[in-house]
Order: C-alpha cells, then sequence, then structure tokens
C-alpha cells in the first residue's frame, strides 16, 4: 500500500467535531501529497473561520501520527464552495430537504418536554443536570431551551456568549459535557435583548429551532418548556405528536396546584405525562441533621395524585430533588452539580432509570441485535 492510501485510511478515521463524520466522507478532503518525509494536505472548513480549525489540526496530526514514514504534517485550510456545503446539508439530513427529524416515523430519539406550570421552580436547572447525568451514563444528549422569553440555560451550561456554528441555513449545536444545545439567546445580538414575540412567530421559532439544527443521532432530546400552558407547549404536541411530558414542581401545595395545569394541556395535546419532579424538597440542617421544610411538604405527592386521576394512568412522582445552595451556585458557575457530587448524580441518575425505558412497549427502544 502507498503512503498516499495509509494516509487516506487514517483521515477517514478523523471526524468533524461537530458534524461526529469522517472528513473524507463530508468531502473535506481536497488533497494529500507525500514527498520526502512530509505530508502535504488541503483540508476544506465548511466556513470562514470555522472554530474547530484548531481542534482539527490537533485531530489530523494525532491520526497520521503512527505512519512512521511521515516526519512532518503541513494542512493548508481552506474553504468549502456553495455547492460543496450544499452537499454536506445533504449529507447530514440523509438527502432530504429541511424536517424536524424527532417527528419522523423512523425517530428512535425520545423527546421529553420539562414543564411547570409557574416559573421559579427550578425547571431548567432540573433539565440541565438530568441532561448531563444521562450524558455521563454514556447517552447521546441534546437540550433544547424552548424557553423563548427566560432562556436560562447557556448560563447553566456555562456557554455564555457561544453561537452555533452555521452552515448556511443550517446550524450546529454548541456542545459542553457532552450536550448538544440550542438557545434562543444564541442568536440575539446581545444577550440582554429582549424577545418580543407573538403565537404564530413562538410556533415558527420553535420549528426553526427543531428542524434547522443537525442535531446528530440522540438517545434523548429535552425541551426545557417556559412555564404556564402558552403557545410553545401546544406547538411542541403539534410538531413532535411523540413526545412526552415531565412536571417540575415545589412542595409547597400552591404551587403544585398550578404545575397540574402544565399536565393538563399536555393531556389535552395527547402527550403523555410520564411523572412528576419535586424540586426543592426538604434539606437537613447543616449543625443537627434535623429535616427542613423550606418551601413546606406533599406538593410533588400531590401534583402526580392529581394528575394520575386525570389521565386515568399511574403518573409516578419520580424523585423528590433536595434543595441544595450548591446547586444553584453550580448553575450560576456553568457546573452542573451532577458532575461533582455524587448524592446528586445519583438522585437524577434514578429519574433517568424510570423514563427512559418506555412502559409496555417496545416502540422506539433500542435493541440489541446482532446479524
Amino acid at each position: 500500500m502507498k503512503i498516499i492510501e495509509y494516509i487516506n485510511q487514517a483521515l477517514s478515521k478523523v471526524n468533524d467535531p461537530e458534524l461526529h463524520k469522517p472528513l473524507t466522507e463530508l468531502g473535506m478532503v481536497d488533497s494529500v501529497e507525500f514527498k520526502d518525509g512530509v505530508a502535504k494536505l488541503g483540508i476544506l472548513l465548511t466556513i470562514v473561520g470555522c472554530p474547530m480549525k484548531d481542534r482539527l489540526q490537533a485531530d489530523i496530526s494525532g491520526a497520521l501520527a503512527d505512519i512512521s514514514e511521515i516526519k512532518s504534517v503541513e494542512i493548508v485550510f481552506g474553504v468549502m464552495s456553495e455547492e460543496q456545503r450544499n452537499n454536506v446539508k445533504k449529507l447530514i439530513r440523509g438527502g432530504r430537504e429541511k424536517f424536524i427529524p424527532f417527528a419522523q416515523p423512523d425517530s428512535l430519539t425520545r423527546v421529553l418536554g420539562i414543564a411547570s406550570g409557574k416559573g421559579g421552580v427550578g425547571k431548567s436547572s432540573v433539565t440541565v443536570n438530568l441532561a448531563v447525568a444521562a450524558a455521563k451514563r454514556g447517552l447521546k444528549v441534546g437540550i433544547l431551551d424552548a424557553d423563548v422569553y427566560g432562556h436560562s440555560v447557556p448560563r447553566l451550561m456555562g456557554i455564555l456568549g457561544q453561537r452555533p456554528t452555521a452552515i448556511d441555513q443550517t446550524f450546529i449545536p454548541v456542545e459542553k459535557y457532552g450536550v448538544k444545545v440550542v438557545s434562543m439567546e444564541m442568536f440575539k445580538p446581545e444577550r440582554s435583548d429582549p424577545v418580543a414575540y407573538r403565537g404564530p412567530l413562538l410556533h415558527r421559532v420553535l420549528e426553526q429551532l427543531l428542524s434547522d439544527a443537525y442535531w446528530g443521532d440522540l438517545d434523548l432530546l429535552l425541551l426545557d418548556l417556559p412555564p404556564g400552558t402558552g403557545d410553545i407547549a401546544i406547538s411542541l404536541g403539534q410538531l413532535i405528536p411523540t413526545s412526552e411530558i415531565v412536571v417540575v414542581t415545589t412542595p409547597q401545595i400552591a404551587a403544585a396546584e398550578v404545575a397540574e395545569r402544565a399536565g393538563r394541556i399536555a393531556h389535552q395535546m395527547k402527550q403523555p405525562v410520564i411523572g412528576v419532579i419535586e424540586n426543592m424538597s426538604d434539606t437537613s440542617c447543616s449543625k443537627c441533621g434535623e429535616a427542613i421544610s423550606i418551601f413546606g411538604s406533599g406538593g410533588g405527592e400531590e401534583t402526580a395524585k392529581r394528575l394520575s386521576e386525570l389521565v386515568g394512568a399511574d403518573v409516578p412522582l419520580l424523585a423528590k430533588v433536595a434543595f441544595n445552595s450548591q446547586l444553584r451556585e453550580g448553575g450560576d458557575a456553568g457546573n452542573p452539580l451532577v458532575l461533582s457530587d455524587e448524592s446528586v448524580f445519583a438522585t437524577f441518575n434514578s429519574i433517568l432509570d424510570k423514563v427512559i425505558i418506555r412502559p409496555k412497549s417496545l416502540v422506539g427502544v433500542r435493541l440489541g441485535v446482532s446479524t
């Protein structure tokens, strides 16, 4: 085998850091030359100023390091033409025009909308820690920050100021902690700019965030929904009919009564309500160890009970997430607590054990069948 063939073989094992497909498959390898121990490569980037350029250079050099005949590597980066970018878009979309991959009959992605009846119950914090915990156990996970008005996921994930890489009308979600993230905040000129959209435009925004992003193959997509029972909650049921809902509440009975409404709108949209998470539950006194109910008690059980009666089936209380100031501090710093606190990880891991298995059905479940 010639050295050029060895090089091409090595390059076929290097994936684009954002598209997660081989460079050779994406048409990013423009030229390969070898002379006097020097490998000269022409690599085409999808866009000018690609943020993954340095990462690509390191990955390519690492892949060629095992070829003993190569003494040095020279990489010349260029930019794809419009036709080449169109080919990439067709490739990543399977030859189809723009569509919502999670709404297709062949989709194996579980789509969970994380809902609440009111704001301030820690819904976004639950979403982020649940997603990072899922990635930590090896699942391919995405978060769509669908809270168009009150988006906070970028801060909680530590990606403030980062924007998706755009390939014409297709964009690549920002990735952190193994989780792909898309948020309305990433598309505003300034973080402080308010979003003042009405019904039809909100539906269009959600549709674009779902269809214009290249999510790749996901096991789990979490949507951080706005509080209440407005347009986005209705649009989710219309755009992804197979989506399911998890309701977040606090122990306060007044909050539980409002949280029930989020489950009711999901039921009206024929979305399964698969469980309730009680956030900010009892915590222990740091001095005496006595349980402290800062926000009261019983809200999670009450919400689960009412929703079970509503849907005529068991809607379980999935977990009680204890009030923890470190959870808040980790969110403010962009470091989800499941990464550093084993007890918190165990709580969210137990939720995953209950929600990632579909009850009474094998539809959409990956089967370990070898042929």
